[in-house]
């Protein structure tokens, strides 16, 4: 026998037994008098009976939380909610504003400008063995190779960059997507290189240490930037064919 399906919605006697083991003092009226005051809009039923979802008890949560724990007047957590609804992190203080969520803030997850700073060990992969670990073939790293995806280091050897390179290709393959379907990418990297060398080359004109010690953390810290545009542009391109 399969498990029952979770309710999408509660009555507002389910909502109130749901919420009485955290807040012992709610009642149905301070339910109703939440809702009338625009807290929470629950669905209606063609007969007028109250839908809760889970969105809207949790929102119920976070109001009497924050009467609760805060002591807050109902019109400043309606402006929390606000914020909530908008994708934004509440005030961290009184009379402050809401705030960008940090993970959006900083792109967590992209990499910064460390991750392109020099391996003290660099991997060193032969042919066989960075097909063996990319999982590709021989004939498609040949493809990788001849339209400029990828190659070898001087000295023959593969490096980690080749690795993650031919792996993420692996990956695209199974939505049929080929080597010579990947030019572009090679192209804009291309692009964006040259962006980034037009900003450096100053510095390495100079032919100090120092200067090419600055050369190198501005080339680090705009070759992150670059990835983080560059991903946030593709994101906000393919919202249309995701429904935002």
């Amino acid at each position: 026998m399969t498990a029952a399906p979770a309710r999408s919605f509660m009555s507002i006697g389910e909502v109130l037994a749901s919420l009485r083991a955290d807040f012992p003092d709610v009642t149905i009226s301070k339910i109703r008098f939440l809702e009338s005051e625009g807290l929470v809009e629950p669905e209606r039923t063609a007969s007028g009976y109250r839908k809760f979802s889970r969105d809207d008890v949790a929102r119920l949560r976070y109001v009497l939380s924050a009467q609760r724990d805060n002591y807050l007047p109902l019109r400043v957590i309606k402006g929390h909610l606000e914020a909530i609804d908008r994708g934004l992190e509440p005030p961290r203080t009184a009379g402050g504003g809401p705030q960008v969520p940090r993970a959006l803030a900083v792109a967590e997850g992209l990499p910064g400008p460390d991750s392109f700073a020099r391996e003290s060990t660099e991997l060193r992969l032969s042919r066989d063995e960075l097909v063996d670990a990319a999982g590709v073939e021989s004939d498609q790293l040949a493809l990788l190779e001849q339209f400029g995806l990828l190659a070898p280091r001087p000295g023959g050897f593969y490096d980690g960059d080749a690795l993650v390179i031919a792996k993420t290709v692996a990956e695209m393959s199974r939505f049929g997507l080929e080597p010579r379907h990947l030019r572009a990418f090679r192209a804009a990297a291309d692009r964006e290189v040259g962006l980034v060398e037009q900003v450096v080359a100053p510095q390495v004109r100079q032919r100090n240490p120092e200067a090419r010690g600055r050369a190198e953390e501005t080339a680090r810290e705009l070759g992150a930037l670059s990835v983080k545009l560059h991903a946030m542009l593709v994101k906000s391109g393919l919202r249309p064919l995701l429904g935002g």
